[in-house]
């Protein structure tokens, strides 16, 4: 939160950023202890228990009816994953206005990538029978996923008022999906990050024991290229999806920037 009270920039943004990398790995180290536990996403296993759909979306529902109650979704890094919320119990925040308006929420894509290409990797595919333990991890993973993707808002504002202002607002004006994408895009920086998603995969994901070993795959608690693979092929997609949306939506304010 301390970066909303700051001067956007690409190095507030980024200092975030490698905060959240840790917070995600921590979240799929801690999923993967418990096992895949289909039955957690499937909508018909918990009918009897008086709610439809899956247990996960039943879960996050109320979870998020929580947080949606002390304001956690007035805060323009947080995007709910479920609808119909209610209001804060508490007065509202004046955060400063970082964003042009938008609706932009990408969650419904991070939720089938996440269930069908994240925790089938991570978790041993089994039933434990440990399924709140389960879902609970698996809200805390989505949480962190879904506020680092959405930092694309951030991201694309900050270059859109850096050197390259000109560029976007003319890539804007012509709607011109690709040649923003390409002007985001940073090939450099995307190298560094997987490279450091590496290392700390790797020094995370250890199993700490009383003696000295030399670390391997068999002594890590996620496979390690897990994390790394998982930003190349999706979080970093989606993030730049997210950018050049909110790039597109902004040709409204473009000429107030």
């Amino acid at each position: 939160m301390d970066f909303l009270t700051t001067k956007l920039t690409l190095d507030t943004i980024r200092q975030e950023l490698v905060r959240l990398e840790d917070s995600i790995i921590f979240a799929l180290i801690e999923r993967a202890q418990f096992a895949r536990n289909a039955n957690i996403y499937s909508a018909n296993y918990f009918e009897s228990m008086g709610f439809t759909g899956t247990f996960l979306q039943y879960f996050l529902h109320e979870i998020e009816s929580v947080h949606a109650r002390v304001r956690r979704y007035t805060s323009p890094d947080e995007y709910p994953f479920t609808k119909n919320l209610p209001d804060p119990v508490l007065p509202p925040l004046q955060f400063p206005q970082l964003l042009a308006p938008n609706a932009i929420n990408v969650n419904d894509q991070l939720m089938s990538i996440y269930l069908t290409n994240i925790v089938p990797l991570i978790c041993t595919d089994a039933d434990d029978s440990n399924y709140g333990s389960a879902a609970t991890k698996d809200v805390d993973a989505l949480q962190c996923l879904s506020r680092r993707i959405h930092f694309g808002k951030f991201v694309a504002e900050a270059k859109f008022n850096g050197p390259e202002h000109d560029r976007y607002v003319a890539l804007i004006k012509a709607q011109d999906r690709d040649g923003l994408m390409e002007l985001l895009t940073n090939v450099d920086v995307e190298k560094r990050l997987l490279a450091r998603l590496r290392r700390k995969a790797l020094v995370y994901g250890q199993e700490i024991e009383e003696q000295d070993k030399e670390v391997s795959e068999a002594h890590l608690r996620i496979p390690l290229d897990v994390v790394s693979n998982m930003y190349e092929r999706y979080v970093i997609p989606l993030t730049k999806e997210v950018e050049v949306e909110y790039l597109l939506a902004r040709l409204q304010h473009v000429d107030k920037a």
